[in-house]
């Protein structure tokens, strides 16, 4: 049942930054700022999603992985011969090194496709030279082989060409930087990563990934669109790179899968309305009494629940005030520390049984978001959270707490145990 009220929506907003800050600026190449001041230190941006004007003129996308280039060299279609959609630059084939001197350690970061431009910033205050060597020689290797790993420019393009064709009404085609782009094409997106941070502060190194979209006229190249979305999480160095890197892998997994999903959300789908949505108990999954947020299950499949409130100020959707139950519908997901196991989209109604067995013993996180039919038109609300822990930091966006205890997309997710033994 959704219930109408006047109180302000306290869930958690995730936010995109249209700028094109410089990324040295936003984290500062002056010693190791505190957690604290490196928030204080970013401008305040609101959230920003395209206009609903643009969104109504753009249906037919294509994606291209890689930086925008100038609007003059977007060109080809598939009736007139042309270099092709960037006149045939194949900026993506050069591989580059960024060195800097950090006390007495030198750090050479390959940089795998142009992608990933990064350094380490920050001293090393509370750090040993052996641990930052470490550090350094096992995120070199990983960054080297990014060809393989999420953190690339095709990975990105290819997660946000399939979050908008999830969208009802949308139409998107992958292509590489030279095809030639089909005449009825309305814009091209180009996404790319811009960088990685690495910010040593003590024994901890705080990780900061970013990436870039730019939405481009197809006809004449003129810029419509843009957008930077910032991803970061913390832990100590040891823990980043124990068992081969393993936390450093799940962070480039988790920032992948959240920057693609936040790209298609501020060009295409997402909308900002108030609204609340908190989990409720069922049967199958109760409340923990001895851990907050967590509900405990003996079911494999167990019934998951909630309810929404929306607000009665969201005077930018006049549509949100007449909106009906059988215009609203939830996608469901559920998380382990390492990847997305479980999805369902459109769920009718504020409950839904799993369709899948989960695996006894062992600790999940699961959300619901809600999604509104209007004119054709699919919007999507932010992702159920608990309140007040994580707050979306302007000009980074999420912002993790430890990611050897969850990675900071699903930090505060309401948790789900499954009890050992099987019902």
């Amino acid at each position: 049942m959704i219930r109408k009220t006047s109180s302000r929506s306290q869930g958690l907003q995730l936010l995109l930054v249209v700028s094109a800050l410089s990324f040295d600026a936003a984290l500062g190449q002056s010693g190791s700022p505190a957690p604290s001041s490196t928030v204080q230190s970013i401008p305040a941006t609101p959230i920003v999603h395209m206009s609903e004007t643009l969104r109504a003129e753009v249906r037919n996308t294509v994606v291209v992985a890689g930086e925008s280039p100038a609007s003059e060299e977007i060109s080809g279609t598939y009736d007139t011969a042309t270099p092709g959609l960037i006149g045939g630059m194949n900026e993506g084939s050069r591989l580059g090194t960024i060195s800097q001197e950090i006390g007495g350690v030198n750090v050479n970061f390959p940089v795998p496709i142009l992608t990933i431009p990064g350094a380490i910033y920050g001293g090393l205050s509370g750090a040993t030279k052996r641990e930052i060597q470490e550090f350094r020689d096992a995120l070199t290797e990983e960054l080297a082989e990014a060809e393989s790993k999420p953190l690339t420019n095709y990975g990105l393009s290819l997660d946000v060409y399939r979050e908008i064709t999830g969208l009802p009404g949308r139409s998107a085609k992958l292509f590489a930087p030279t095809t030639p782009i089909p005449e009825e094409t309305d814009g091209v997106l180009f996404v790319s990563f811009q960088d990685i941070g690495i910010d040593v502060d003590g024994h901890e190194a705080i990780l900061t990934v970013a990436a870039k979209a730019t939405l481009r006229r197809a006809d004449d190249g003129m810029l419509l669109f843009e957008t930077i979305v910032r991803y970061q999480d913390r832990d100590t160095l040891s823990n980043w790179t124990d068992n081969d890197n393993a936390l450093w892998q799940d962070y480039a997994n988790y920032a992948a899968h959240y920057l693609a999903r936040e790209i298609a959300a501020a060009l295409f789908g997402g909308v900002e309305l108030e609204h609340s949505i908190a989990p409720n108990a069922t049967p199958s999954a109760k409340p923990d009494r001895k851990v907050d947020r967590q509900f405990v299950s003996k079911s494999l499949k167990p019934e998951l629940a909630w309810q929404l409130t929306l607000g009665e100020e969201n005077t930018e959707h006049p549509w949100s005030s007449t909106i009906g139950e059988t215009d609203i519908y939830y996608d469901v997901e559920i998380y382990d520390p390492h990847r997305l196991v479980y999805t369902s989209r459109r769920n009718p109604d504020p409950i839904h049984t799993l369709g899948m067995e989960l695996e006894p013993c062992k600790t999940y996180w699961w959300s619901v978001r809600p999604s509104y039919d209007v004119d054709g038109e699919t919007r999507y609300g932010d992702w159920m959270r608990f309140d007040n822990d994580t707050e979306a930091v302007p000009g980074i966006g999420l912002v993790g707490r430890q990611a050897s205890a969850a990675p900071a997309y699903i930090q505060d997710f309401p948790q789900l145990k499954i009890k050992c033994g099987r019902r």
